[in-house]
């Protein structure tokens, strides 16, 4: 369960027939229900009648690649094996990472470049503020979320360092 903090702004809900491509405006994409999720942009939210996973697919094909390739590269790259990031868009390095096992209904994907700050709350809970200061609560360990931010993190650098050479 995702516990979000007070500085929520409107909710828009999208048509049914409504996709959605991750994009560099996009903050976050958290599990609504078992069929929906809550995607987190600059200044809006939205409710998209696809489950997360199901977006990051998507957005993967939009950008010319599967989520399988994607996963498979990053794997290979870092020499991880679970809740690897994934690069979603190559020339800018839009990179999102998963809170948990990306198969879990639970899975939040953030956006790696609009992290500002970690913040350790209660209950195995952590604040996630964004580089336009929204924020978001998720049950999940702060040192997990700081791994996977340093996991990502290295993911872009590796990439960067590719691009330079």
């Amino acid at each position: 369960m995702i516990y979000f903090a007070r500085k929520r702004r409107i909710v828009f809900i999208k048509g049914d027939n409504m996709k959605y491509e991750i994009n560099k405006g996009t903050l976050a994409l958290v599990p609504n229900d078992l069929e929906s999720s809550l995607v987190y942009e600059d200044n809006d939210s939205y409710i998209i009648n696809q489950k997360t996973f199901s977006i990051m697919e998507e957005s993967c094909k939009y950008f010319g690649s599967t989520y399988e390739g994607r996963k498979n590269g990053a794997k290979n790259i870092l020499g991880a094996e679970y809740k690897v990031p994934i690069v979603i868009e190559d020339s800018d390095n839009l990179i999102v990472f998963p809170t948990t096992s990306p198969s879990s209904d639970d899975c939040v994907w953030i956006s790696l470049k609009r992290v500002k700050k970690l913040e350790k709350m209660e209950f195995n809970s952590t604040k996630i503020v964004f580089d336009n200061d929204r924020e978001i609560i998720v049950n999940c360990s702060y040192r997990s979320i700081e791994n996977q931010l340093s996991r990502a993190s290295r993911l872009d650098i590796i990439l960067r360092n590719h691009k330079n050479s």
